[in-house]
């Protein structure tokens, strides 16, 4: 080999040991951005983990951060025992289902209207849809409120019975309203995910359906439907979550229902009963201590989140999978 080839084969021999540097550098810096970021989202849960399984004792030692020297479920055992959770876990998984059903029923609908028919105003009620994503919900608290503390049908209530409506406060009905008409807890934004879903399915396969004689409903249900299962599917992902960590809905409407949501924020308030009891004392003057009822909220708002997690554990695969095939990401 002449000296030439033998400098072209090195050259080529070092660019090739350069791209795979590169290369591995460039993985090497991905791992590591991937493992910080990984870490900064799943720290707060397991500081709640760690802070569950800790006895009282470890609580004022400053060595101990997320590795407890003392394991106990006395944490989890009290939290499980204030928040009523056989009871409050099953009236959530009520409210949470059904609300999901409505809403994603009344939402497709909306969506497919909005993508599908001609209709004067359209856009400004379409803009109107967007509008509802916008505005916070704490500034139409007042109206929601009145209008079911009074609630009327088009004064039909109140012509039949001479009274100013009937007060469906502390019941399910005004989430179950909400979510039938499709104005319940992000529906906006529901509807956005139906109509670019459907915006993108082509008008042949309506212009069939239409040719052998269904009409707009029957199209709608046995054949938009039926393909619109991605939208379905995150639709039904998102509104069963938002619906189970809601608090602001849930302590306006439903104050009096036992719902995990509000379990976990009046823990500290009911948690120096249980401690009362606990050690057998009598006295309304005591007071247990702030930092050991901080642990305990910290494990009861560990505990109501936990059927979350396994809800994603199983069903992320197919929810990642319909979040890339719906029109969120068009």
């Amino acid at each position: 080999m002449d000296k030439s080839a033998y400098l072209l084969d090195y050259k080529l021999k070092s660019i090739r040991w350069r791209n795979k540097g590169v290369q591995w550098a460039w993985k090497l810096f991905r791992a590591i951005l991937l493992a910080g970021i990984c870490f900064v989202i799943l720290y707060p849960i397991l500081l709640k983990i760690a802070v569950s399984i800790k006895s009282q004792t470890d609580l004022y030692d400053p060595t101990i951060i997320l590795i407890p020297r003392h394991f106990t479920w006395d944490n989890v055992r009290a939290a499980v025992h204030v928040m009523n959770y056989g009871v409050t876990l099953r009236n959530t998984l009520i409210v949470s289902g059904l609300t999901m059903l409505l809403q994603t029923i009344s939402c497709a609908l909306a969506g497919y209207g909005f993508a599908r028919f001609e209709f004067r105003g359209r856009s400004v009620l379409f803009a109107l849809v967007i509008l509802t994503i916008l505005v916070p919900t704490q500034t139409m608290i007042v109206p929601m409120y009145l209008q079911f503390r009074h609630f009327d049908v088009f004064g039909l209530i109140g012509l039949l019975t001479g009274k100013d409506g009937i007060s469906l406060i502390n019941t399910f009905w005004p989430s179950a309203i909400t979510a039938l008409t499709a104005n319940g807890l992000k529906s906006g934004l529901y509807i956005y995910i139906f109509r670019q879903f459907f915006r993108g399915v082509p008008k042949e396969i309506e212009e069939a359906s239409l040719i052998d004689g269904a009409g707009g409903f029957r199209t709608f249900f046995a054949i938009m439907l039926p393909n619109a299962i991605p939208p379905i599917v995150t639709v039904m992902l998102f509104s069963f979550v938002w619906q189970w960590n809601d608090t602001f809905y849930s302590s306006m409407f439903m104050g009096q229902i036992d719902l995990i949501s509000n379990k976990v924020t009046t823990l500290a308030s009911g948690i120096g009963t249980y401690l009362a009891g606990i050690y057998g004392v009598n006295d309304t003057s005591y007071r247990p201590d702030p930092n050991y009822v901080s642990m305990i909220v910290d494990t009861g708002v560990l505990v109501s989140i936990a059927p979350l997690i396994l809800l994603y554990l199983f069903v992320q695969r197919f929810f990642v999978e319909s979040v890339e095939r719906t029109g969120v990401v068009g």
